[in-house]
C-alpha cells in the first residue's frame, strides 16, 4: 500500500468513504488509500465487477445498478444506517473505451446525473464529492508554443471521450447544494494499468511505436501519487468547486520515455518506429470496426487516434500545490521501476 502519506489522528470519529467505481486499476488504489488513511471504507462495484483488486476484508461493498435509479437509490438508502451518510464521496466511475461511442455519455455523464440526484433525494450528500475526470476534458492545448495546460484553459474537447466527461463536469457547477472537487488526471500508471503495459511489452520486445513527426510532450502521474492527492484534497479547507489537472509538472519525450522503460528492463536495445498520422489512422478505424464486430472495445479507435497524435501534453499542476500541498514523489524513472517490477513478476508467473 502507499506509505507516504500522513495517517491522520486523534480524529473524534472515523469518517466514512465511499469509492464509486472501485473495481478497476485506480479504484483499487483508491480504496487501498482510504484504508491505510484509516477511513471506513465502501467501494461500490456492480455485480460483475471484478473484486480482483478489493480483497480487504475491511471493505464495506454497496452493489449498484446505475441503470435502475429505483435499485441505486435502494442500495445506497440500506448501505448505511437511517440518517447516516458518507463524509466524502470520490466518483470514479467511467468508461474510456466503449463499442458504442453513445455509451460514453450514458456512462460518464447520465449515470453521474441519476447518481447525484439519488444522493439528494436520499439525504446522503456528503461534506465533499470529488470526481474523477480527466486531461482529455481540455482537449488539444498549445501545439505551436507547448504553453502547459491549467486550470484556465478553455475547454476544446475533440473526442467523444473528452466531451462526455467536460459535460459530467459541466453538470457538476449547475449544483448548488453538492460540494464537488474536479480532478483532470493525465496519463495515469502503475501496476495493473493495461495501456501503459502495451507501451513495456512493446519495448521489452524491442520495439518501440510512436505517432507522427513533430515534437510530442507527454506527461504522467504514478498511481499513488493520484490517491494521494485525492485525499490531501478532500480534507483540505481550500479546494471546495475547483478543478485542478494532476501530474508530475514536467513533461517527457517519447525517446525519454523509452530510455527509461528499456534501462529498467535491463538495458534492451529498441528500435523506434515512427508511423505517419494516416497510417495510424487507417488501423485505428480497421480496430475499432472489428471491435464492433466482436461486441468488444477496441484499445485502438478513432477516439484514442486523436488522444495519441496531441503533441502537447504539458501540464501547470500550480492551484493543486498552493491548495492542498501537492506534490509529485514519483518521478516517471521511480513510477516506472515499480511498474516494470509488477509487469516481470507476473511475465515469470506465465
Amino acid at each position: 500500500m502507499p506509505k507516504f502519506a500522513v495517517m491522520e489522528q486523534n480524529t473524534p470519529r472515523q469518517k466514512k468513504v465511499l469509492v464509486v467505481g472501485a473495481g478497476g486499476f485506480i479504484g483499487g488504489f483508491i480504496a487501498e488509500e482510504s484504508l491505510r488513511r484509516g477511513y471506513d471504507t465502501w467501494v461500490a462495484v456492480r455485480r460483475t465487477t471484478s473484486r480482483r483488486y478489493l480483497t480487504d476484508p475491511r471493505l464495506h461493498f454497496v452493489e449498484l445498478d446505475y441503470d435502475d435509479a429505483k435499485a441505486l437509490a435502494e442500495s445506497l438508502r440500506s448501505a448505511l444506517p437511517e440518517g447516516d451518510r458518507w463524509d466524502y464521496i470520490v466518483y470514479n466511475l467511467g468508461a474510456t473505451k466503449c463499442v458504442n461511442f453513445a455509451d460514453f455519455n450514458r456512462i460518464n455523464y447520465l449515470y453521474l446525473c441519476d447518481f447525484v440526484e439519488v444522493l439528494r433525494k436520499e439525504s446522503l450528500i456528503p461534506e465533499k464529492f470529488l470526481y474523477m475526470s480527466s486531461l482529455s476534458a481540455l482537449g488539444p492545448g498549445d501545439e505551436k508554443g507547448y504553453e502547459p495546460l491549467s486550470s484556465t484553459s478553455i475547454p476544446q474537447p475533440n473526442t467523444r471521450y473528452g466531451v462526455s466527461k467536460i459535460k459530467a463536469e459541466t453538470f457538476l457547477q449547475t449544483c448548488p447544494d453538492l460540494p464537488w472537487i474536479i480532478f483532470r488526471p493525465t496519463g495515469v500508471y502503475g501496476p495493473h494499468e493495461k495501456d501503459y503495459l502495451m507501451m513495456i511489452q512493446s519495448i521489452d520486445r524491442h520495439f518501440d511505436f510512436g505517432i507522427g513527426f513533430r515534437k510530442q510532450m507527454l506527461t504522467f502521474v504514478y498511481v499513488e501519487d493520484l490517491v494521494g492527492a485525492i485525499f490531501d484534497a478532500l480534507r483540505s479547507e481550500h479546494t471546495l468547486k475547483k478543478k485542478y489537472i494532476i501530474s508530475e509538472p514536467r513533461a517527457y519525450t517519447q525517446r525519454e520515455f523509452r530510455r527509461i522503460v528499456a534501462g529498467l528492463l535491463g538495458g534492451r536495445l529498441v528500435i523506434p518506429l515512427r508511423l505517419p498520422l494516416w497510417v495510424v489512422y487507417a488501423a485505428s478505424a480497421v480496430a475499432e470496426r472489428w471491435g464492433t464486430l466482436k461486441g468488444k472495445p477496441s484499445t485502438l479507435n478513432r477516439d484514442k487516434f486523436k488522444i495519441m497524435k496531441q503533441r502537447n501534453w504539458n501540464c501547470d499542476v500550480s492551484d493543486a500545490v498552493a491548495d492542498f500541498g501537492f506534490v509529485s514523489r514519483f518521478s516517471l524513472e521511480k513510477g516506472m521501476r515499480r511498474t516494470v517490477e509488477a509487469y516481470q513478476k507476473q511475465k515469470n508467473k506465465a
